[in-house]
């Protein structure tokens, strides 16, 4: 009893008691920059000027470790193919072996998860009437090393614990960004309601513009990509009203991805009557073989 009603005791108290989310992270998670790092061509002039963009992040990173990473994140047909297409799924499992995808495993540490903090999420969300997919045998793609790789460098083990969360954003048809964007709240609802103080951070990756098939292969919008920034920092409530179709129009057919952004930023405290969050890194680069790159790192207040 005591103990309960020491938690309760003031926001100080609260918050050190429960879990929080200490800041979003935004990145592009582009197959080809996994590939350079695979293959040591990180200071080709090509590469560089991208890599370099992540180096305030990866300091900023060692500064800020946190103790879980939610990330969110497609998956490409490796674990789930037309046989199943779940439009939400979160990862229970203990640990996520790095997926083939046509080339062997990446040469990547193995994904810690963090099963008692994923099982509270998912009850969590689900009692908020959003129907998750819970998955206990996955393996993690590109979508989510890559994203790890650009934050964390490549260390012999990753420093943080991953929760795994995957969006549909391949198959039609896909989740609305009003439906990411309310998603994340859930989930902030249900991290911070988890009984341990655990610092947690939530990644939305995928993006920015680029489309890989048809007449408009090749398809990058600048202009519209750093609005998307903007208005992702500056008024995502109205960013999470845009409709699909134009993310198709101006950011091509993969440019839809950038829906699992709202998701993260759906999470930040602001959205809920909190301060505005703090920006500390943001970054955009073209191109990263056939994408626009981009990257955020907002603290939470």
């Amino acid at each position: 009893m005591g103990e309960h009603a020491a938690r309760q005791t003031g926001a100080a108290g609260q918050v050190a008691a429960h879990a929080h989310i200490t800041a979003s992270v935004y990145s592009s998670h582009v197959p080809a920059i996994g590939a350079a790092i695979d293959l040591g061509k990180t200071e080709e002039p090509y590469w560089k000027p991208l890599f370099a963009g992540y180096e305030p992040s990866k300091q900023w990173m060692r500064e800020n470790l946190p103790d879980v990473v939610f990330l969110v994140y497609n998956d490409h047909a490796t674990s789930f193919d037309l046989g199943v297409i779940p439009t939400f799924a979160i990862g229970t499992a203990a640990e996520f072996e790095p997926a083939d995808e046509g080339y062997g495993p990446r040469p990547v540490p193995k994904v810690i998860g963090h099963p008692e903090l994923a099982s509270h999420i998912a009850q969590s969300v689900i009692q908020q009437d959003f129907d998750l997919t819970i998955v206990n045998d996955l393996k993690v793609d590109h979508g989510l090393t890559v994203p790890m790789n650009l934050l964390f460098g490549s260390p012999e083990a990753w420093p943080v614990k991953v929760i795994p969360f995957h969006v549909n954003v391949v198959q039609y048809p896909v989740p609305s960004g009003a439906r990411c964007f309310a998603l994340g709240q859930a989930i902030r609802r249900a991290i911070e309601s988890y009984d341990a103080p655990l610092k947690v951070q939530i990644w939305g990756t995928g993006g920015m513009s680029h489309q890989l098939q048809g007449p408009r292969a090749g398809l990058i919008n600048k202009e519209w990509d750093n609005k998307f920034l903007d208005r992702l920092i500056a008024e995502p409530a109205e960013l999470a009203k845009v409709p699909h179709i134009e993310y198709v129009r101006e950011a091509g057919s993969e440019g839809i991805e950038l829906v699992m952004w709202l998701i993260a930023r759906g999470a930040m405290s602001d959205v809920d009557g909190g301060p505005a969050p703090t920006l500390k890194h943001r970054f955009f680069h073209v191109p990263a073989s056939n994408t626009a790159v981009g990257h955020l790192i907002l603290e939470n207040n």
